[in-house]
């Protein structure tokens, strides 16, 4: 692949604002669904812990088809793919909220997939190609910003809607936010072009496909009765024959569906592996906390959102101090500091009982919020800092995947060490949480020695960035 090349058009300061739009309906989307969840439940006769199949289902149908996002972004050109991207996506939100049953929803919310599946890796390869490597740590910083705000407000937002509407709302008001999307990347998005994207890698991305599936289909039936023993053994047996064929087809293809040879670069690997480590956590909460609150504890959904809602204090607080500290610690230590919090405060709900204090709780919340917030920042642009300008649109895609597939065993993660500790009621206890809470820190602080493993310079040509604004 050659490098992107951009048009005359200058690049708009607001593009990395513009292209978080597309993140910011994906987060909040998954993160207010999980607060509807034992209303939904209700309205549909069914079991919560069942209805984590429409969080599952939109992220695994992502994971298969990102993939092809960085070909199809280089043969037709990033904004196009990306506003087409968006149309699907919105329309996918309009089926999810009209449904009228979990298999319904289940079906719009693999349409929505489809759409974000395109959205989601286009996005952050427009910001990284359009932007210059000095620039890049200020350029994520106001990237996340919607990235991080999204599923912080969907919590409360949930709750409001649920309170003075119904949950169909969380869909529906993606519609404005989409066509405003849609208008503003019209206007500021340049035209970046791939010379010669090569020929389409349809046999890695089929075994690339089946190796998603069959590895998230195994995560969601262990601890349920989804599979049968001999059927568990050969989804098993298929996802471990899909994934060598795939890894030894992409280590010697010219050109493969996603180029694992990216990560021989210790920075890149570094920002996968232990990115993905955290992801765990923050796939989990928005299925985990509401249920604790509002289960649990009893509480209300406006009152359960209301208080999730103090993570979104915390992540903006990062956004002040974020860039502060990679300049000040360097990546290594920022990201060894950052991951070791986050695994202390990922695992702090354990602790919560109807006689939790609310400073305890909004405090444990609040410091969850600001060190997630700092660590994606850190994480996502050390990842890019020795990509050459012609990799962009692999690492990105690559990235995105990997990404889709920790936060889904997230999912699945959390309904598993539920049902070891609450079996299937539906009325679960806060002790009933101790074991999912403790589970998701303890994977969490695994990133930790990963980022040791880091070099103390990496990616100090990128800590230059001047002051960003928050």
């Amino acid at each position: 692949m050659s490098a992107p090349s951009e048009t005359t058009e200058p690049v708009s300061r607001f593009l990395p604002l513009t292209m978080a739009s597309a993140l910011f309906m994906d987060l909040l989307d998954t993160a207010a669904l999980g607060s509807a969840l034992p209303t939904m439940a209700r309205e549909f006769h069914t079991e919560a812990l069942q209805l984590k199949l429409a969080l599952t289902a939109y992220l695994m149908t992502m994971a298969i088809l990102v993939p092809a996002s960085g070909w199809l972004a280089d043969r037709f050109g990033p904004r196009r793919v990306f506003v087409n991207a968006m149309k699907v996506y919105l329309l996918g939100s309009l089926c999810c909220g009209l449904s009228n049953s979990l298999g319904q929803l289940v079906a719009a919310r693999v349409l929505q997939g489809i759409g974000g599946a395109m959205m989601t890796p286009v996005a952050r390869l427009i910001v990284v190609a359009s932007t210059p490597r000095e620039r890049l740590v200020q350029a994520m910083n106001a990237f996340t910003i919607p990235a991080i705000v999204g599923p912080l407000m969907g919590p409360p937002l949930a709750g409001l809607l649920l309170e003075i509407a119904n949950w169909r709302w969380i869909f529906f008001i993606n519609l404005p936010v989409g066509l405003l999307g849609i208008a503003a990347v019209l206007r500021v998005v340049p035209r970046l072009r791939h010379a010669n994207p090569g020929p389409f890698d349809g046999f890695g991305f089929a075994t690339a496909a089946v190796g998603i599936v069959t590895l998230i289909v195994l995560s969601e039936s262990v601890g349920s009765e989804l599979l049968s023993r001999t059927g568990s053994l050969s989804v098993a047996a298929a996802a471990l024959a899909a994934w060598i064929i795939f890894i030894y087809h992409a280590l010697h293809s010219p050109s493969p569906m996603l180029d694992l040879r990216l990560l021989a670069k210790p920075t890149y690997r570094a920002s996968m592996l232990g990115g993905s480590l955290l992801r765990l956590g923050i796939g989990a909460t928005p299925f985990l906390l509401p249920l604790l609150l509002q289960v649990g504890l009893g509480w209300s959904p406006i009152k359960a959102g209301a208080v999730i809602a103090i993570m979104t204090i915390g992540s903006m607080l990062a956004r002040f101090g974020g860039t502060y500290t990679i300049r000040k610690l360097g990546f290594k230590n920022a990201l060894i500091i950052t991951a070791g919090l986050t695994a202390v405060f990922t695992a702090a709900p354990a602790v919560f009982d109807i006689d939790t204090s609310y400073v305890l709780i909004l405090g444990s919340l609040l410091a969850v919020g600001f060190f997630r917030a700092a660590h994606y920042v850190a994480s996502t642009a050390i990842a890019f800092a020795e990509v050459r300008p012609e990799e962009v649109s692999r690492a990105s895609t690559l990235s995105t995947v990997i990404q889709q597939i920790s936060l889904s065993f997230g999912i699945s993660f959390a309904g598993l060490t539920l049902y070891a500790s609450a079996g299937r009621s539906s009325h679960f206890t806060a002790a009933q949480f101790i074991l999912p809470f403790v589970s998701l820190g303890l994977v969490t602080a695994l990133a930790v020695p990963v980022y040791t493993r880091l070099a103390s310079q990496a990616g100090a040509h990128m800590r230059n960035a001047g002051k960003v604004s928050p």
